[in-house]
C-alpha cells in the first residue's frame, strides 16, 4: 500500500477520534509539502474545521500531534500553518516503501479482473502502403492494449483489414491495364508499395480521362462518373461480389503481396494482433443484418433500390446502408464485423482506435447496432485521437501525399545512428552489430515516444529532430537514463535492502515518492485510455534519477549501508522506467 493510502487511514482514524467525524477518503486532501516549508506531505485541514469547531490552525496541530503518536505513526515531526498541516515522513518509512516496491516483481500490474477488452486498430486498406496517420494509430491502439492488460483485463488485439470496395478495384484494375505482370519479387519493391504504385496510377490516368472528358464540353461531376476507368473499376466491383473466379484470383494474388508487405511494418514497428478481420467476410454479415433490418422495418428501401437507415429521430440525419446495385458501405461490413467479434468473444468493452474525423461514423454505428437488437450497441467505445502532421519539408513522402512508414522508420533509425554515433563509439568492445542494435531501438523509441507523449485527443505536429534529441522530453532522454543505470549497476554485485535504518535526503525521498505513484499512474492511464500519462511519468521519474545522480555519489559512496540503499533505488527505478516504456511498446537499450 503506498504511503498516501496509509496516511489517509491513519487521518480518517484521527479525525474518528478526534471530532466523531467518519471522513470520506475523498475529504483528505493530501499534497506535496511546498518547498519554502518543512515537510514532504501537506494534509489540508480546512474540511475538519466544521467538526472540530476550532481554528484552522488548532485543527491542524491537533490532528499533527494525533498522527505523531498513533499506533504505526508514519510521522516523524510536523509543522502547522493556518489550515496546512505539513507532514515530514520518517525515513524508516521511505525506506520501508522502497523494499516493498523492490520486492514486488509486479510492481504496478493489478491482479485480473477476469473481464475481456477488445481494442481494434490499425485498419489498412490493401489499395496502400501504411503511412504516418496508420503509425500514430497502431502506436496508440498497442499501447492501449498493454496498459489495459497491466490494469487487469484480458485483452484481444485485433484488426480489420479493408480488403475489399471500389479502391482495391482501382489497384487492380490499373495493375491489370499497365502492370505487364510485375511482381514484389520482379521490381524488388515491397508488396504493399507496389500496389501503392498502381493505386497511384490510377488515380493519374482517372484525372486524365476526365480532364479529356471536360474538354470536349462534358461537367465535370458526370465526367467523373463516365470516366471508362471508373466505370471499369465499378464493373470490377461488381463482378468481385458476384463471385467471378478471374477477379477473386487476381484479388487474392495482389491482396497476398500486400499482406507480407504489411507484417514486415508491423514487426518493424513492433505492434501485433491476436485475431485479424477481413471485410471481405465481414462484409456479408452485415448485409444480411442489413436486410433483416429492412424486413423488420428498421431501414427503408428506396425507389432507385438503395437501403437506407432513418437517423432524424436522433438528432442525425439519413445513412445509406446499400447502394441501389446492392453492394455495401463501410457502415454495413462495420454492423457485421461487430457480430462476428461478438461471435467469436465474451467481450465486455469494445474499443475501436480510430481518428477523430469518424465520430460521426461511430455514433451512427452504435445506433444501429442497438436498433438491430445488439446488446452491445450502446456500450462501444470509439476511442478517437487527433490527427498528426510533419512541418512541411522535413521528409519526402513515397507518393507525394502522405509519408510512408517504412520511410518515416528508415529516417527515424539513421538520424538515431548520426546523433548516437559519438555515444555509441565510446562503449568499448561494441561490434557494429550491437551498434545498429541500439541505433534501431533510439530511433524507433523516439518516434513512438514523441507521438504516444501527446494527450491522444490533440492534434500534433511530430518533428524527427526534436524526437531524436537526448535532452528533453524524448525517448532518448529515458532510455539513455536507464542505460546509465544499468551501466552503474554492472559494476556493483547485487544487493539488498540494508537492514539499518538509513536517514534519505530529499533527492532520494523524492524518487521513492516517484516510484510510488507508478500503480496510480498506470490505473490513471488505463481508465483515461492515455498512453500520454503514462509516458509523462516516465520522463519525470528519469528527470529525478539524473538530478539525484548529479548530486548523490553511488559507487563512491563509503557507507556501505547508503550505497546499498542508492543501488536498490537506481535499480527500482531502471526496473520502473523499463516497465513504463514497455506498456508503450518502447524497447530499453542496456547500453548506450
Amino acid at each position: 500500500m503506498q504511503i498516501e493510502e496509509l496516511l489517509t487511514k491513519q487521518v480518517q482514524t484521527a479525525v474518528r477520534e478526534l471530532y466523531a467525524l467518519d471522513a470520506d477518503p475523498k475529504m483528505i486532501q493530501l499534497q506535496k509539502t511546498r518547498p519554502e516549508f518543512e515537510g514532504d506531505i501537506t494534509l489540508v485541514v480546512f474540511p475538519f474545521v466544521k467538526a472540530a469547531r476550532k481554528a484552522p490552525a488548532a485543527v491542524a496541530t491537533d490532528l499533527g500531534e494525533r498522527l505523531l503518536c498513533c499506533e504505526g505513526s508514519l510521522v516523524a515531526r510536523y509543522n502547522a500553518v493556518q489550515g496546512f498541516l505539513n507532514l515530514v515522513i520518517a525515513d524508516n518509512v521511505w525506506q520501508s516503501a522502497l523494499s516493498d516496491i523492490d520486492a514486488d516483481e509486479t510492481y504496478g500490474r493489478q491482479p485480473s479482473n477476469g473481464r475481456l477488452m477488445m481494442v481494434e486498430y490499425s485498419s489498412p486498406n490493401t489499395n496502400k502502403p501504411l503511412h504516418l496517420g496508420h503509425v500514430r494509430n497502431n502506436l496508440l491502439g498497442y499501447a492501449i492494449a498493454r496498459i489495459q492488460e497491466a490494469n487487469g483485463w484480458r485483452v484481444v488485439k485485433t484488426n480489420i483489414v479493408n480488403d475489399r470496395g471500389i479502391h482495391i478495384c482501382k489497384s487492380m484494375l490499373a495493375w491489370q491495364l499497365f502492370g505487364n505482370g510485375e511482381t514484389p519479387e520482379s521490381t524488388g519493391k515491397k508488396g504493399d508499395h507496389l500496389i501503392g504504385d498502381y493505386y497511384v496510377r490510377f488515380d493519374k490516368e482517372y484525372k486524365a480521362q476526365v480532364a479529356q472528358l471536360t474538354a470536349q464540353g462534358m461537367d465535370e461531376e458526370t465526367a467523373k462518373r463516365e470516366a471508362p476507368l471508373m466505370k471499369q473499376a465499378q464493373a470490377m466491383l461488381l463482378r468481385w461480389e458476384q463471385g467471378d473466379p478471374e477477379v477473386r484470383n487476381l484479388w487474392e494474388m495482389m491482396n497476398g503481396w500486400v499482406y507480407a508487405g504489411f507484417d514486415q511494418t508491423y514487426r518493424r514497428l513492433g505492434v501485433s494482433f491476436d485475431k485479424i478481420y477481413y471485410e471481405s467476410n465481414t462484409y456479408l454479415e452485415g448485409k444480411k443484418e442489413v436486410e433483416r433490418g429492412l424486413q423488420e422495418g428498421i431501414f427503408y428501401r428506396r425507389e432507385d433500390n438503395s437501403v437506407w437507415a432513418d437517423l432524424t429521430a436522433d438528432g442525425l440525419d439519413e445513412k445509406l446502408l446499400l447502394r441501389q446495385d446492392g453492394t455495401s458501405v463501410y457502415m454495413t461490413q462495420d454492423i457485421g464485423t461487430a457480430k462476428l467479434r461478438f461471435q467469436d468473444y465474451p467481450i465486455d468493452k469494445m474499443v475501436y482506435v480510430v481518428g477523430n474525423e469518424q465520430e460521426y461514423h461511430f455514433k451512427v454505428l452504435s445506433i444501429l447496432l442497438d436498433r438491430l437488437g445488439f446488446p452491445f450497441g450502446k456500450e462501444l467505445v470509439h476511442f478517437s485521437y487527433g490527427m498528426v502532421e510533419l512541418p512541411n519539408g522535413k521528409m519526402k513522402s513515397r507518393e507525394g501525399t502522405v509519408v510512408d512508414a517504412d520511410d518515416l522508420m528508415d529516417r527515424m533509425v539513421e538520424d538515431a545512428r548520426e546523433v548516437s554515433k559519438d555515444k555509441v563509439n565510446t562503449l568499448q568492445g561494441i561490434t557494429s552489430d550491437e551498434a545498429d542494435e541500439i541505433a534501431r531501438k533510439v530511433g524507433l523509441g523516439a518516434l513512438k515516444y514523441f507521438m504516444l507523449k501527446v494527450d491522444p485527443r490533440k492534434n500534433m505536429l511530430f518533428n524527427p529532430a526534436e524526437s531524436i534529441d537526448f535532452n528533453g522530453n524524448t525517448g532518448p532522454f529515458i532510455q539513455y537514463t536507464y542505460a546509465r543505470i544499468q551501466s552503474v549497476q554492472r559494476k556493483a554485485e547485487h544487493v539488498a535492502m540494508p537492514e539499518t535504518p538509513v536517514a534519505l535526503n530529499t533527492k532520494e525521498v523524492a524518487l521513492v515518492r516517484r516510484l510510488g505513484d507508478y500503480p496510480s499512474v498506470v490505473r490513471q492511464a488505463g481508465d483515461e485510455f492515455s498512453p500520454a500519462v503514462l509516458a509523462n511519468y516516465a520522463y519525470a521519474l528519469a528527470c529525478d534519477f539524473n538530478s539525484f545522480y548529479h548530486d548523490c555519489s553511488i559507487l563512491g559512496e563509503a557507507d556501505a549501508d547508503v550505497r546499498a540503499l542508492r543501488l536498490v533505488l537506481s535499480r527500482c527505478v531502471a526496473r520502473t522506467l523499463c516497465s513504463a516504456m514497455g506498456l508503450l511498446g518502447i524497447e530499453m537499450p542496456e547500453r548506450m
